[in-house]
């Protein structure tokens, strides 16, 4: 892998610029994960204790809520405290050895015999800078391969790009089945052992196939995931997306690959041909074809491999449009499973970890709707008297047992991030109505179409957020109805403080609508464009053409397509000297 990593949520760099290593596996972080599953234990049976019991309707709400957040939060430190599982043996180090065996050419051999490999660009309306981007790393890879721009965005100019850059195009006439109709589409047309996936917007490390084709010496690989790294954690929103997920693609991915179950995410990942044939080809029935995908061909025995280096960096989503669309796909992706493949079932063909694992996942965005029920309890009481728990429970009480759960959930999120981060604690509590919309979505059966992270329309951001500003300003105003009792009072009461806690929070993420709202009204003009660089000292040289040979359509098995392909204009490339090339 190359030492030049970008800096990206997963990445963690010194004062003086050096990398700082991973510390999953020290042993304060798995002392601090102990402390944490005890402090959810100790919380638990506080809140089931009968004599803690308050009026029902705000107990139901809290132990609804609480019981959801403590599941998962249980079921995450198993798998955290599992990810210390290393996936690399010798197998795969000596195929890595004897992946170049040609010092002639740069082909790839596995197992004694070269191996054929595909990337896959899928694009679908995103800017033309971007995809560019994408496309010339994906084709200076290191390794022979094909690489494939998949336009269903069907434009001209990414046609052009692609050609002039040295990768096939192809172009579908219909795009049924979205992003996962795109890729059977293009496994129609290519051939190879095995392909590589790539959203538009993630630029792939030129060791990529270096890193992850070894594990295919193992017969049984069927994917080889790496995690989603972002670089650009310039606004709010981006920031708290990214974030986030680093528990999740740091300790939570790792440790699901000790019980064979660490799915595919979409991009950044490559798979065996064969085993994608084993079961008929990508999913298509949902808009998650990634975990389904991983899924079945769990179920069909295959396994996956999860390696957490950064081997590509992508955008994470920018506005509050595109974080909404991101994680209503997502999370409608995770309840399809849960109403309509429960992994529970006995019918299903997993093994017992791997079906506590995809309810994990299947579960996990109902954690998203808990605050909406939280938010709810302190106005009960302001309004109604109505309390959560039994009044002669102390505030300190109350405070120790809440500290216990979720002060050590944050102080354990802050050793894995390095700081504090606002901006995810902010996303986290006011996503609800996306989650609940999700919920319903998949209840009532409807279809919200595909949308693509880094496509937004620019719409103002107020027109996706009306449910959170209509609480804002129902918090907003029991927060002053609150302290003008307390006041007369002469108290402060818990239930102030924490309504006042939950407007404050609504009124950061609004404020960040605000802010987007203003510099999508108000942009900056663009930077005037840098002088162009004086000529490299460095003489270029001529390196290993890609892609291979074209395909030859409908000439091993796959169907006659009706498509529009499109080769590259040159069979040969040249650029600056770059190690290892």
């Amino acid at each position: 892998m190359t030492n030049a990593l970008p800096r990206t949520h997963l990445t963690r760099f010194d004062p003086a610029g050096r990398l700082v290593r991973s510390s999953e596996t020290s042993a304060l972080f798995v002392l601090i994960s102990v402390i944490a599953t005890l402090g959810v234990v100790a919380y638990s049976l506080f809140l089931l204790n009968p004599e803690n019991r308050g009026d029902v309707l705000p107990y139901l709400l809290v132990l609804v809520a609480e019981s959801i957040l403590v599941f998962q939060a249980l079921l995450s430190m198993w798998t955290i405290l599992s990810s210390g599982y290393e996936p690399r043996d010798f197998p795969y180090h000596e195929a890595k050895r004897l992946l170049l065996a040609n010092a002639d050419d740069d082909s790839l051999h596995l197992d004694g015999r070269v191996v054929l490999v595909d990337v896959f660009i899928t694009v679908y309306g995103e800017e033309l800078s971007t995809v560019r981007r994408t496309v010339e790393a994906a084709v200076a890879l290191r390794g022979a391969h094909r690489t494939w721009v998949l336009d269903d965005g069907r434009s001209d100019a990414v046609k052009d790009s692609a050609a002039e850059l040295g990768a096939w195009y192809v172009r579908r006439l219909s795009g049924n089945g979205a992003k996962a109709g795109n890729l059977n589409h293009a496994l129609s047309i290519a051939k190879g052992d095995l392909f590589a996936v790539f959203d538009a917007d993630f630029v792939p490390d030129p060791d990529f196939l270096i890193e992850t084709v070894p594990f295919f010496t193992d017969e049984n690989v069927a994917f080889v995931q790496t995690p989603q790294a972002y670089g650009n954690l310039t606004t709010v929103i981006a920031r708290g997306a990214a974030f986030m997920q680093t528990v999740f693609y740091r300790f939570a991915q790792r440790g699901r690959n000790r019980f064979n179950a660490a799915f595919c995410v979409g991009t950044n990942v490559i798979f065996r041909r064969a085993a994608i044939d084993d079961i008929g080809g990508m999913h298509t029935d949902s808009k998650s074809e990634d975990v389904w995908t991983a899924l079945s061909l769990h179920e069909r025995g295959w396994r996956s491999i999860y390696i957490p280096d950064v081997l590509a960096v992508g955008d994470a989503p920018e506005t509050i449009e595109a974080f909404s669309k991101q994680q209503l796909r997502w999370a409608t992706g995770g309840f399809e499973i849960l109403l309509t493949h429960n992994p529970l079932n006995p019918k299903r063909r997993l093994t017992g970890d791997q079906r506590i694992q995809y309810f994990v996942t299947a579960t996990f965005y109902l954690t998203g709707i808990c605050p909406l029920l939280l938010i709810l309890v302190p106005p009960l009481e302001i309004y109604f008297d109505l309390r959560p728990m039994d009044l002669t429970i102390t505030p300190l009480t109350w405070g120790l047992y809440y500290a216990g759960f979720y002060a050590m959930q944050i102080l354990l999120a802050w050793f894995v991030v390095g700081s504090f981060r606002w901006e995810t604690l902010t996303l986290s509590t006011v996503s609800f109505p996306i989650y609940t919309k999700a919920l319903w979505n998949v209840i009532t059966g409807k279809d919200v179409g595909w949308h693509v992270t880094g496509t937004a329309t620019r719409r103002s951001p107020f027109n996706f957020i009306v449910p959170q500003l209509l609480f804002f300003v129902f918090l907003a105003l029991t927060s002053v109805v609150a302290i003008w009792r307390d006041a007369n009072h002469g108290s402060l009461t818990l239930a102030t403080a924490w309504n006042v806690t939950n407007t404050l929070i609504l009124a950061a993420f609004i404020g960040a609508a605000l802010h987007e709202h203003r510099a999508a009204v108000h942009p900056r003009p663009a930077p005037a464009p840098a002088a162009e660089a004086a000529p490299s000292a460095v003489a270029p040289v001529t390196i290993v053409a890609r892609p291979l040979p074209a395909p030859v359509l409908g000439g091993t098995g796959g169907a006659a397509v009706a498509t529009d392909i499109v080769g590259p204009l040159r069979s040969t490339r040249t650029r600056a000297a770059r190690g290892g090339s």
